[in-house]
């Protein structure tokens, strides 16, 4: 086993995996910006080293810097996290030629996969379903207008070398392909360095199904169970939970078996997610593509399986076989996942750096925080928005979503704006209380929401002061005082916000 592991990330995944190291008994090295070094995944780590300026590009995502970083301190392994450089074959070559291990998949796997052409048509040859496409090269619209009435609209136009919603275009119409396909182009080239999109036929119903695989060096694999992550704002997935509502058990066999093909096809090893697109109409599932790496919503899995993913890619990458097996995997209760990002909602979800003045975070059973920051901490502008992530489990889906929403409620943050009250009025839907979930649901729903700030910020005031003046609870509670009863200091503060 590792006796050192340096940690190529920040924030709260970085934590997450320093954490997991200590129980293992295995010394930590964090790599941090000028702007990081302060952070609590330095203060975390057993060592730390700075490798260069603020921005990603001078620091996190410096290969040099951070293959230094580990010869100087004798680490024997780097775990990248995910984002900045995980998925990013250079980096695992590099690490591997330098004589440190590197926590994931081999980098002719990450390359093979992270063109989403090169995968789909390996899915194909495997008899892993896609979804009907085409691949368009070039200018010839023509002909590619042809290729695409064969496929039928509406359509989805998608980078073929990236995600994110980058090069992503809906066409509804035959006579507005042409700007979208070249609009997607350009986006794509811009983003990615590579102008090559495709077209697919676009699914009116989906739900965005992702299962957990795991395989290590000795040629098992298994999936750890689905999770579902329909509930996106551009593309980007805020909640996430695990069992998914619309699967039994037969879908889940079909479409869990479809994932390890997918593992053993290409050869990959390490913790990865298969990631689907579910037909809410005719329940018919279609390959996306693979994550190479560690997922940001890895724990609602650890909650339900009750396993340690970073313990599993640490073992595996010291070549220690899977003991468990395909039957030895089952999911006990519900879990849900809520992110919980440095944004302003009220305002067009505007990213919201600053310092953190005040952090309550909830407490009780089932109850779990993968957490990057602290009270008094400073928020930089470079980086991803995530803080942390909250998440909980309960023996039914209804009791984790009725226990998600209590701990976002006692969820607070001063200092700078959450989409705490954002993810409330989500978790508290109608239809998504039923598990009626689609790709769209934020879409359909919450399109010109309006921030309920006047009850957040009470809420999170009454809080912060339950920790500092027991006795003032009562009158931020009373906030709320209906007719007749004595006015509250707290009604008085007109447009008084707490983060200004």
């Amino acid at each position: 086993m590792f006796r050192k592991i340096l940690v190529a990330n920040r924030g709260e995944i970085a934590v997450r995996v320093m954490r997991t190291c200590k129980v293992m008994g295995i010394s930590t090295v964090a790599v941090y910006s000028e702007a990081d070094k302060d952070a609590l995944h330095v203060l975390e780590a057993d060592e730390a080293v700075c490798i260069g300026e603020a921005e990603p590009h001078a620091s996190y995502l410096r290969i040099d810097r951070i293959l230094e970083a580990a010869k100087q301190t004798g680490a024997e392994a780097i775990h990248p996290g995910y984002g900045f450089l995980s998925e990013r074959a250079p980096f695992a070559k590099a690490c591997e030629e330098a004589g440190v291990v590197f926590i994931g998949p081999p980098a002719g796997v990450i390359d093979q996969l992270g063109d989403k052409l090169v995968a789909r048509e390996l899915m194909q040859s495997r008899g892993v379903p896609v979804t009907p496409g085409v691949l368009l090269e070039g200018a010839d619209l023509v002909e590619a207008k042809k290729a695409v009435d064969a496929v039928g609209y509406p359509v989805l136009i998608k980078a073929a070398a990236g995600g994110g919603g980058k090069g992503m275009r809906i066409v509804e119409r035959a006579e507005d392909f042409d700007a979208a396909c070249k609009q997607a182009a350009s986006e794509a080239q811009a983003a990615f360095g590579d102008s090559r999109v495709y077209v697919e036929k676009y699914i009116s119903q989906p739900r965005h199904i992702e299962f957990q695989v795991i395989a290590d060096k000795h040629g098992h694999a298994l999936h750890l169970l689905e999770r579902e992550c329909s509930v996106q704002r551009r593309y980007q997935k805020i909640i996430e939970e695990t069992p998914s509502p619309i699967l039994d058990d037969a879908l889940r066999a079909r479409m869990g078996e479809a994932a390890v093909e997918v593992v053993r096809a290409s050869g990959y090893v390490n913790a990865g997610t298969v990631e689907f697109l579910l037909d809410g109409k005719t329940r018919d599932f279609y390959f996306l593509e693979v994550n190479t790496r560690l997922q940001v919503e890895h724990p609602v899995t650890e909650a339900v399986t009750g396993l340690d993913l970073v313990r599993l890619q640490i073992e595996i990458a010291a070549g220690q076989p899977l003991t468990l097996k395909q039957e030895d995997v089952r999911a006990q209760g519900h879990a849900f996942e809520c992110r919980i990002y440095a944004e302003d909602p009220a305002h067009g979800f505007a990213p919201s750096p600053g310092k953190i003045r005040q952090l309550h975070l909830p407490q009780g059973p089932g109850i779990r925080h993968d957490v990057g920051v602290y009270a008094e901490a400073e928020v930089p502008v470079y980086y991803d928005p995530i803080l942390a992530k909250l998440i909980v489990h309960g023996p039914t889906r209804e009791a984790a979503r009725q226990r998600m929403v209590d701990a976002l409620r006692q969820y607070a943050v001063l200092g700078i704006r959450t989409p705490v009250a954002y993810l409330i009025d989500v978790m508290e839907h109608e239809a998504f209380a039923k598990g009626d979930l689609t790709t769209h649901f934020l879409k359909d729903y919450f399109t010109g929401w309006s921030a309920r700030e006047d009850q957040v910020d009470l809420a999170c005031i009454a809080y912060v002061l339950d920790e500092m003046f027991p006795a003032a609870v009562g009158a931020v509670a009373s906030g709320a005082a209906g007719e007749g009863e004595p006015p509250s200091p707290w009604q008085t503060l007109g447009a008084w916000r707490m983060s200004e």
